[in-house]
């Protein structure tokens, strides 16, 4: 199966970490740190290196992700349903300035 990758400017960085993943460890670090959603892969370290490496990217996932399908956002591993990703981001968005 082919991978899928956000068709954004550097959409293959947020298809690396995953947006769902995304949201969840900017929510820790931001928002919650008893929010720990985002350590349910096994990959959270190496995926933890692309966040690091992507800060300048950081907002503008989070507005392309404050407007994707909740559907397909259901579609994730971490427990989280779509809407709550869409609610975290946003609120992300008044966190990161």
């Amino acid at each position: 199966m082919a991978r899928h990758v956000f068709n954004f400017e550097n959409g293959d960085i947020l298809t690396t970490m995953g947006a769902t993943w995304f949201v969840s460890y900017a929510y820790y670090l931001y928002v919650d740190k008893e929010h720990t959603n985002w350590q349910e892969v096994s990959t959270y370290r190496s995926r933890a290196s692309v966040f690091s490496s992507s800060k300048k990217y950081h907002r503008f996932f989070l507005m392309k992700i404050s407007e994707m399908n909740e559907k397909n956002l259901n579609k994730n591993t971490l427990g989280l349903k779509g809407s709550k990703i869409k609610q975290m981001a946003r609120e992300l968005l008044t966190h990161i300035g």
